[in-house]
């Protein structure tokens, strides 16, 4: 089978190192309010560099801009600018409110839409709305500033500024001639009924990296005749040109200097730039008359070697590498598949592949700026990380929220990335556990915010996945020296949670946060207003599937060497007594609830005792998630392993009984490891698939519709604590301004859970039916309910019988011509109708959706029993490739 274009720049980047992934959109939509950019003693990041001060405070640690490009290192920057004649300051960046301003915490309030990308970064295509009146900045602040927790957002379509489609949309293009020949195409449409005037500034800078202690040489831009030459002290020289003999106007990356533009554009300020044709940072002054209804594109060009062309024949590269990125999708997606299916995920691995920015963070440089000593920070945000540096380019979970990575957003994320550059995903895993990023102890970072927090232990998961899924890519030949090499850093963080997050040593798990936000009675990052400690279903879950991992990571090894069979029957062993752990039926010190058939969390009171929080929350279904088939040629491959488990399973009878009690066998004699009985299971499945609780039209919500009417409540002194069902966004604040989950659906669980009921399907097979809906007398198979899962959650995205897609939430301009094929994958989704809530272009793990339709476009039920998971990625789309 003869591969495409795309795919061939892939082999070459991954087997030649041809340098096609050096240039991408690694340029950050928001660098303005990080933490490495505070050197507050407060250490309130969002107001030391807030958006008023980012056109003209010079950066430390990345740039911003839109629709921006720059190699992996962040050194030569190329970027977007405008100004529609009446806005107070020349657009360049979007702007947002911080935690403080909204109402709902962090929101940015502008349109744009990633609706085209390829892995190599060959092709890219964004879209962004831009009014011609003025934009309201002081009215968004006012009006969120205003509103409080039970209010809906203020947004931007509300203003009115976009009313009569008097705005621009402004489609910008990369593509690339060669792997250091960027093009770029800027297309400026005119919704409105008037012609309308618009400056466009293709902007091309350096990052600051010479105004700060450890200075690097300084670059210099450089007028030269219908070019720009640039030059640095790593990239060597480049030279950028805009076509049509615009003027070019010059000015510093640095204070003063960096809001020359700004002042020269809006102000009229000729002084302001730089007549010698000289800096660190250039634009073209590009003033266009755009007719109503009418368009007027501009082309600029980053290229090694001077290079000129006319407008005919970059448009003729541009058109070919668009036309390539079709074809690579044709032969990424199922034929199957609908073209509203095939738009949604195009645009969800789009929005992926454009978020993925550079992260430039050396923890004890930052640490020393702030006047610290970094070997006594104690107490200082990341005072204990200053073994961490940085300088990689990195999936982002937003393109907004300022440049920051999350450990276990990160792991989901690879899952789609893998669909489609699978050396890159592998490298994405691999590097949270490198030397720069793993702590000394085994802890693996969580976020930038505070990289001593607790994020869900998933990493294994997703490692063996896209292992599972490169291994198909390869004909059935793993990568087995990167799977070996992840293997023992994962062991070394596996040791740190069983070291730190096991209070008794009884193999009961706290975890902490664990990314949940307000679902619990109480903050799980704090210390607990009652005294003790609360042992955590999720936490206690989340360390039993990273054990069912592990074990999976540790068989597959075994296939070159029998010693990771020792580490095959620790793991193994390892989720054994959690296995006991959790089915410990003692009263009130038991996680499951017979009464309920559920899991809860064991709040342990200083006293000795422990009451049960009874909360229905993802909390209590996250034990599914522990749910993974091995396959049958265990038991013939490794007897030595079979005899060492009978062995230890028969000198414990508390772990016979409990495995004897959760095992099933599949068609192929595939062995089941999970955490609950047959029994247990058709009680938790009974909630999970109630409309009244869990099951929502769009996936699973976080928590049980239940307690709309009954909310959970916990006295402490004189102080209740309580729980409710909110569909849409949080009326808590716990765990910061911006906390979310009460209700509303997000992918990760999601995607968990379908893996869950694929796995206990092949466990159970046929003969295990469920009700699905709960009460609706409608019998399915588990893998039916799986895939009834992951069509609701599709469904988000999709236009219904009126057109419209539940994500844009009701809003009528979704539904007109230029906005209809436009879609947003938000962080997380309405609990009851769908709609997009939270930040509002967080591709991030919402970019799972991209998996769903392919997977379950031409799967049945018996592909599944028959061949198993591993089957069923050899016969996915995209997967035989020549090599």
């Amino acid at each position: 089978m003869a591969i495409n274009s795309e795919q061939r720049r892939l082999h070459d980047a991954d087997t030649s190192a041809v340098p096609w992934r050096m240039w991408g959109p690694y340029l950050s939509e928001r660098q303005w309010g990080t933490v490495r950019e505070d050197y507050s003693q407060g250490g309130d990041a969002w107001t030391h560099l807030s958006h008023d001060d980012a056109r003209s405070r010079p950066y430390r640690w990345g740039e911003d801009g839109i629709a921006g490009f720059s190699d992996d290192e962040q050194s030569l920057c190329l970027a977007v600018a405008m100004w529609n004649g009446n806005d107070p300051i020349l657009k360049e960046r979007f702007f947002g409110l911080t935690n403080a301003e909204g109402n709902h915490g962090e929101d940015v309030k502008e349109y744009w839409f990633y609706v085209d990308a390829t892995p190599t970064h060959s092709y890219q295509r964004m879209v962004y709305k831009y009014p011609h009146a003025a934009y309201p900045y002081e009215d968004l602040i006012v009006n969120n500033r205003d509103r409080g927790r039970q209010d809906f957002e203020y947004e931007l379509l509300d203003t009115g500024i976009f009313d009569g489609d008097r705005y621009f949309d402004v489609v910008v293009e990369y593509a690339k001639a060669g792997p250091e020949d960027i093009l770029g195409r800027i297309t400026v449409h005119n919704r409105g009924p008037e012609a309308a005037s618009l400056r466009l500034l293709p902007t091309c800078w350096f990052r600051n990296t010479w105004s700060w202690d450890r200075p690097e040489p300084k670059p210099a831009l450089r007028a030269a005749g219908e070019h720009v030459e640039a030059v640095h002290h790593k990239l060597g020289t480049r030279w950028f040109t805009v076509l049509g003999g615009f003027p070019m106007l010059f000015t510093e990356n640095e204070d003063p200097g960096k809001d020359a533009f700004h002042r020269y554009v809006v102000h009229g300020d000729t002084g302001a730039v730089n007549p010698d044709g000289t800096g660190t940072k250039t634009a073209a002054d590009v003033a266009l008359d755009v007719p109503a209804g009418g368009s007027v594109t501009v082309r600029f060009r980053l290229s090694e070697q001077p290079a000129s062309s006319s407008e005919a024949e970059f448009d003729e590269v541009v058109d070919m590498r668009r036309a390539e990125a079709d074809e690579f999708y044709a032969g990424m997606l199922d034929p199957r598949l609908g073209d509203d299916e095939r738009q949604v995920v195009r645009q969800a691995l789009a929005g992926m592949l454009w978020s993925k920015q550079y992260f430039g963070y050396d923890v004890e440089r930052w640490l020393t700026g702030h006047g610290l000593d970094p070997l006594a920070a104690k107490g200082i945000r990341n005072g204990d990380w200053f073994h961490m540096i940085c300088n990689d380019v990195i999936s982002m979970p937003d393109k907004w929220e300022y440049p920051w990575f999350a450990a276990w957003d990160l792991a989901f994320q690879t899952i789609p990335l893998a669909v489609v550059d699978r050396e890159f995903a592998k490298g994405q895993l691999e590097l949270l556990l490198s030397r720069r990023y793993l702590h000394p102890s085994g802890q693996i970072p969580a976020y930038e915010w505070n990289f001593s927090d607790v994020n869900p232990p998933v990493h294994a998961w997703a490692t063996y996945l896209v292992y599972e899924l490169d291994k198909a890519r390869r004909g059935g030949h793993g990568d087995h020296a990167w799977l070996e090499a992840i293997f023992h850093k994962l062991a070394k963080n596996f040791t740190w949670w069983v070291n730190r997050k096991d209070h008794d040593g009884n193999n009961v798990f706290q975890g902490g946060f664990l990314g949940l936000d307000n679902i619990g009675v109480f903050d799980r990052s704090a210390p607990l207003p009652t005294g003790g400690y609360l042992d955590q279903a999720d936490g206690t879950a989340w360390m039993a599937l990273y054990c069912q991992s592990m074990l999976q990571i540790a068989l597959e090894l075994s296939q070159r060497d029998e010693v990771y069979l020792e580490q095959a029957q620790a793991y193994f062993e390892h989720f054994a007594w959690i296995a006991v752990a959790v089915g410990h039926e003692t009263g009130s010190a038991a996680m499951w609830d017979e009464e309920d058939g559920f899991f809860y969390d064991l709040l342990r009171l200083p006293d000795g005792s422990a009451e049960r929080l009874r909360v229905r929350s993802l909390v209590g279904l996250l034990p599914l998630a522990a749910t993974t088939v091995y396959e049958s040629l265990v038991t013939s491959r490794y007897p030595q392993l079979i005899e060492g488990v009978q062995d230890f399973v028969n000198r414990h009878p508390s772990v016979s009984s409990v495995l004897s009690r959760g095992r099933a066998l599949g068609r192929h004699g595939q062995h089941l490891l999970a955490l609950f009985d047959e029994n247990r299971l058709r009680r938790i499945l009974a909630r999970l698939l109630d409309e009244e609780e869990f099951l929502s039209p769009y996936g699973i919500r976080s928590l049980s519709r239940h307690h709309r009417d009954h909310p959970f409540e916990f006295r402490v002194a004189d102080r209740t604590y309580s729980v409710t069902y909110q569909p849409a966004e949080s009326d808590s604040g716990m765990f910061g301004g911006n906390s979310n989950w009460r209700g509303p659906i997000w992918f990760p669980a999601n995607v968990l859970v379908i893996r869950a009921l694929m796995n206990l399907y092949v466990g159970y097979g046929d003969d295990f039916t469920v009700e699905c809906p709960t009460g609706s007398g409608v019998k399915m198979t588990l893998f039916e309910v799986a895939r009834e899962i992951s069509g609701r959650l599709t469904a988000i995205f999709l236009p219904g019988p009126d057109g419209r897609r539940p994500v844009h939430g009701g809003q009528d301009v979704y539904a007109t011509e230029h906005w209809r094929d436009l879609i947003t994958f938000n962080e997380y989704f309405h609990g009851d109708n769908g709609a997009g809530l939270g930040a509002a272009h967080q591709t991030g793990w919402t970019g799972l959706v991209a998996v769903f339709p392919n997977v379950f476009a031409g799967l049945s039920g018996v592909d599944l029993l028959d061949n198993g998971m591993a089957g069923v990625l050899q016969q996915a789309p995209g997967v035989k490739e020549e090599r």
